[in-house]
């Protein structure tokens, strides 16, 4: 058994470069796709753009701006309108004589559980 011992150090030696080759291969394969599909993945350093300048920022005019402002506020003003015009149900409030009632109830059927229990 011992005389095997080298060989099989040798064989998982080859199979482990063969794997990482592979897995070279396969690598390159995703980036090439990343690139093409234009995703950028995990430990990839951000693209640059090919004449080494940033992309100019887009900005909106103050025209703009101010249109989707007030269509912003339009919209919370229909959303506070819908809002209001739900009001919430009044509280109901226990008379002094159905308290009383209530208490007289509880205590003819507990005195029916204490006289059933004996």
């Amino acid at each position: 058994m011992a005389k095997h011992t080298g060989t099989d150090q040798d064989l998982l030696a080859m199979a482990l470069i063969g794997y990482e080759a592979q897995k070279a291969k396969l690598t390159e394969a995703i980036r090439g796709i990343q690139d093409q599909l234009g995703q950028r993945g995990p430990g990839r350093p951000p693209r640059v753009a090919t004449d080494g300048a940033a992309p100019a920022k887009r900005t909106l005019s103050v025209a703009a701006r101010r249109r989707i402002g007030a269509a912003q506020r339009k919209r919370w003003a229909a959303l506070k309108k819908s809002e209001a015009g739900v009001a919430a149900p009044k509280k109901r409030k226990l008379s002094a004589a159905g308290r009383r009632a209530i208490i007289a109830a509880t205590k003819k059927r507990w005195a029916a559980v204490r006289k059933a229990a004996a």
